[in-house]
């Protein structure tokens, strides 16, 4: 798998994705976010689309992230979500976010570095950011957030499969660029 950076969002890079292979994909054609790609011979199977916080310039916000249907599951959207945490890091920014609508995202992010703030957005999308303490009852909090809402079979099947502790991080970096190890 490669991975690659479009663009910041003042590139105005575009992504003209199948919506019947990826959710989100009306929003990858934006021009106003920055966009990052993993492609696996020269197609694209999972994009992440990012931009500035408009009231804090060292935080950046991943807005969509989208992994091909057919490909879920094989742990490329935390390796993108870490690709872009990593090129935010190099770029300047002390702090990336994510807010994530599902279980699955949930745990994606965690797999990528990230842990939950405790905030939610304005359409109950929980708040994750980079970098973050970890801290088990945290994550199993965010989890509890998700089992108090009407949950389609497979999210309920996936949550009863979770465990209780954040899944680990292979040498995630910190605030610093050093490599932490959870």
């Amino acid at each position: 798998m490669e991975l690659s950076l479009l663009g910041w969002p003042p590139d105005g890079p575009t992504l003209d994705l199948d919506h019947r292979e990826f959710a989100y994909a009306g929003k990858f054609v934006m021009s106003s976010t920055g966009k990052a790609v993993a492609r696996e011979d020269g197609e694209v199977i999972g994009a992440v689309a990012f931009n500035e916080d408009r009231t804090d310039a060292g935080r950046l916000w991943l807005r969509y992230v989208t992994v091909r249907r057919d490909r879920r599951g094989e742990g490329i959207g935390p390796e993108l979500l870490a690709f872009a945490r990593d090129h935010a890091r190099e770029r300047g920014y002390d702090r990336v976010r994510i807010a994530v609508n599902n279980p699955f995202a949930y745990e994606a992010c965690y797999r990528a570095g990230f842990g939950f703030t405790g905030e939610t957005t304005g359409v109950a999308e929980l708040v994750l950011e980079w970098p973050s303490d970890r801290d088990p009852e945290s994550y199993r909090a965010g989890l509890d957030r998700y089992r108090e809402r009407d949950l389609s079979e497979a999210e309920e099947a996936f949550l009863e499969r979770t465990g209780g502790e954040p899944p680990a991080v292979p040498d995630a970096p910190d605030a610093d660029g050093r490599a932490e190890q959870s």
